[in-house]
C-alpha cells in the first residue's frame, strides 16, 4: 500500500535503519517507568490475567451436573497474556514515535564529527551536539543487554526470508577469550509447542530430555493419579488401557468431570485429530489413534476426527522444503500442492479406520471438503474472540507468517463444540468432548477453553500423552522423514526387524560380559518402551524387567520379545488396512450420516 506522507531522507548504508518500531521495541524491553502525556490505552482489564498473586481466576459458570472450579491461570498463558499487553504499548507507543521529527542516528555528529562539506552542513542544520553535553557522554557506561542484542523471541521451526532479510542493529562485540580459556557450554531450556519439540540441556552441555512434570506446571494441566484411574475403572469396569496405568498418558483437564458424566449417564463425545505429514503412518502416530478407539468402546459415545489437511499446507514455512515437494510431486501451482496435502489425508483416514474406530458412532471429516454451515458459524464466532496478540503470544507467530496460521487455531478449536455436528447434537451446544492428544497440542485447546467461557460452550476435557520415542531413543522423536526413525504401518516384518535389532537404542551393557555382571536399563531401552505400550500383560512386563535388570536377559532377548510384539500389531493393522474400500472411507466422512448421541444405559449392580 503506498504511503501519502512525505519520503523520509535516506539513511547511510554504513548503519542500520533505527525505525520508530524498533525504537518502541527497545523501550518495552526496559524497566521504565510508565510514560505520561503519550495518550497510550492500557489494554482493557477483562481480557487480562488475574495478578500473579491472585489464587483462584474467574470462575466459570457451569451448570449443577459438572460443578467446576476453574483453577489458577496456567504460567503457559499468563505470561503469553502479559506479554500481548507489553506489545500493545510498544505498537501504540511506535505509532507515537513515527509522527515526532525525530533526526535518523547516523545523522547526530559531535562538535568535531564530520569531514566533508556536506556533513557539516547537515550538522550544521541538525544542530549537533555541544561540547559540554558531548563531554559528558561516558562511552563505557553499562549498555542493557536488550539493547546491545535485542533477540526475537519465537518458536518457529525456521526463520521466514523476510525475517532473515531485516538488519539487526548495532551490537557490541564480547571481549576476546584469552587463549588456553574452555567456553562453558550452553544451556537450553527445554521448547514445547505445536511446531517444535525439543529437550532440555544443562550447563555441561548433556541432553536432559523432556521434563514432563515441568510442562504440566507451565500448561497448568494435572497429573493422572492413581485414584482418578482406580475411579475409572471402579465405572466402566474396565481396566485401564497400559497407555494409562503406564503413563503413557500422564496428566488430563477435567478428566474427572467426563467420568461424572458418564456416571449420571449424560452425554459427551470424544475428539482428536491428524495432520497428514506422510502416506503411511507410523507407530507414533498411530498409537493415539489406538487408544482413542479403545476409550471409545469402553465408553461406547460418538467420535470426530479432525483431518486438517488445510494446517499441514499452511504451516509449512520452511520455504526450500515445499519446493522440494511441489517438485518431488511435479506441483505446478499452489493448488497442486494443497490437493496432495488432502489426498495424504484420504490415506491416513483409512489409517484410523483400521484403528477399530466404531463405524455407527464415528464421523471422520476433511477441512477441506467439510467446513461450512454449521461448523463455519462457530469458526467465525471463535475468530472474534482471537486477537493477533494473543495468538502471537500463545503460538510464537511473527508478523512475517502468512494470515491463515493465525487463523487456524479457531478452525482446530471448533469441533470442541457440539453444535459444529448438527447430524448428531442437533443444535445441543452444552455437550463437551474429551480429547486424547500430545502433550504438545495443548495450547491451541488452552486458547479454546478460554473462549468456550465467552462463547456460552462448554470446555473441551483432555487427556495429554508423553512423545513416542524414535528408535534411537528417548530425547529423540519419530518423524516422518526419517525412515529409520520410525516403524512404519506400511513395513513388512523383514523390515521391523532389521529396524530394531539396528537402530533400537539399548539400555544394556556395553558387552555381554558387562549386561551380565552389572545388568541393564529398561527405563532408556527402546525396545522395552515399545514393548510397554501394547504388552497387556503387567506380569510379563515385569519380568521382562527383571531380568534385563539383573543381567539375566541380553538385549538380544529384548529385541527378539519387542519384534514378536510389534510384528504380530503391525500384520492385524495391515490386515484391517486392507478391508477399508473407497465405499467405507466415504461412508465415515458423509455429513448426512446421522449418529446417535445417546450414552447406553449404565447397568444397575
Amino acid at each position: 500500500m503506498a504511503d501519502n506522507q512525505s519520503t523520509p531522507r535516506q539513511p547511510s548504508r554504513r548503519e542500520p535503519v533505527l525505525t520508530p518500531g524498533g525504537v518502541a521495541d527497545q523501550l518495552s524491553r526496559l524497566e521504565l517507568p510508565a510514560p505520561s502525556n503519550l495518550n497510550l490505552e492500557i489494554p482493557n482489564r477483562s481480557n487480562l490475567p488475574p495478578a500473579p498473586d491472585s489464587a483462584i481466576s474467574t470462575t466459570s459458570i457451569r451448570s449443577n451436573d459438572t460443578g467446576d472450579i476453574s483453577g489458577p491461570e496456567p504460567e503457559y498463558i499468563t505470561q503469553a497474556r502479559n506479554k500481548n499487553r507489553s506489545e500493545s504499548v510498544s505498537e501504540q507507543l511506535s505509532a507515537q514515535l513515527s509522527k515526532m521529527n525525530f533526526p535518523q542516528p547516523e545523522h547526530i555528529f559531535g562538535p568535531n564529527e564530520g569531514g566533508s562539506a556536506a556533513a557539516k552542513e547537515r550538522n550544521a542544520q541538525n544542530q549537533g551536539v555541544s561540547d559540554a553535553d558531548w563531554a559528558r557522554v561516558q562511552l563505557d557506561d553499562e549498555v542493557p543487554e536488550a539493547v546491545k542484542e535485542p533477540v526475537r523471541m519465537t518458536h518457529s521451526r525456521n526463520v521466514s526470508r523476510v525475517d532473515a532479510a531485516t538488519p539487526s542493529h548495532a551490537s557490541l562485540q564480547p571481549s576476546p577469550i584469552p587463549e588456553g580459556t574452555e567456553t562453558a557450554a550452553v544451556a537450553r531450556e527445554q521448547k514445547i509447542t505445536p511446531f517444535d519439540v525439543e529437550g532440555g540441556v544443562d550447563a555441561d552441555g548433556k541432553e536432559t530430555g523432556i521434563d514432563y512434570e515441568k510442562v504440566v506446571r507451565r500448561f497448568g494441566a494435572t497429573m493422572i493419579s492413581p485414584d482418578l484411574l482406580e475411579r475409572f475403572e471402579k465405572l466402566t469396569g474396565h481396566r485401564p488401557h497400559p497407555l494409562l496405568r503406564r503413563g503413557t498418558f500422564f496428566s488430563h483437564r477435567d478428566f474427572n468431570l467426563i467420568l461424572d458424566r458418564y456416571e449420571k449417564g449424560q452425554p459427551f463425545y470424544l475428539y482428536t485429530g491428524r495432520g497428514p505429514s506422510s502416506d503411511s503412518m507410523h507407530m507414533g502416530h498411530l498409537i493415539p489413534f489406538m487408544f482413542t478407539a479403545w476409550l471409545q468402546r469402553v465408553f461406547n459415545v460418538p467420535l470426530v476426527v479432525q483431518i486438517t489437511d488445510d494446517e499441514k499446507y499452511l504451516l509449512e514455512r520452511d520455504a526450500k522444503k515445499q519446493a522440494a515437494l511441489q517438485k518431488k510431486i511435479k506441483a505446478k501451482k499452489p493448488l497442486n500442492l494443497l490437493d496432495h496435502y488432502h489426498k495424504m489425508g484420504q490415506d491416513n483416514i483409512k489409517d484410523i479406520i483400521a484403528c477399530g474406530v466404531l463405524p455407527e458412532k464415528t464421523f471422520i471429516f476433511s477441512n477441506l471438503s467439510y467446513v461450512g454451515g454449521p461448523f463455519y458459524r462457530n469458526v467465525v464466532l471463535m475468530g472474534k474472540t482471537l486477537t493477533v496478540n494473543n495468538v502471537k503470544g500463545v503460538f510464537g507467530f511473527s508478523d512475517s507468517d502468512n494470515a491463515g496460521m493465525f487463523h487456524f487455531a479457531a478452525i482446530q478449536a471448533t469441533p470442541s463444540f457440539s453444535n459444529s455436528f448438527p447430524q448428531i447434537f442437533g443444535e445441543r451446544d452444552d455437550i463437551p468432548c474429551l480429547i486424547p492428544c500430545a502433550i504438545d497440542q495443548d495450547p491451541y485447546f488452552l486458547v479454546t477453553r478460554d473462549s468456550a467461557d465467552k462463547l456460552g460452550y462448554k470446555k473441551p476435557c483432555l487427556l495429554h500423552s508423553k512423545f513416542l520415542p524414535a528408535l534411537q531413543g528417548a530425547n529423540t522423536k519419530m518423524s516422518a522423514s526419517n525412515e529409520n526413525s520410525a516403524i512404519f504401518m506400511t513395513d513388512d516384518a523383514k523390515k521391523i526387524a532389521k529396524k530394531i535389532k539396528s537402530h533400537a537404542f539399548s539400555g544394556g551393557g556395553a558387552t555381554q560380559e558387562e549386561h551380565q555382571r552389572l545388568g541393564g536399563n529398561p527405563d532408556i531401552d527402546v525396545a522395552y518402551q515399545y514393548l510397554s505400550f501394547f504388552e497387556d500383560d503387567d506380569e510379563k512386563m515385569k519380568s521382562l524387567s527383571d531380568g534385563y535388570r539383573a543381567g539375566t536377559l541380553s538385549t538380544s532377548q529384548m529385541k527378539e520379545a519387542c519384534i514378536a510384539k510389534i510384528t504380530a500389531v503391525v500384520e492385524e493393522f495391515q490386515k484391517n488396512r486392507a478391508a477399508v474400500t473407497d465405499e467405507i472411507l466415504h461412508a465415515y466422512q458423509d455429513p448426512t450420516r446421522k449418529i446417535d448421541p445417546r450414552p447406553v444405559a449404565k447397568t444397575q449392580e
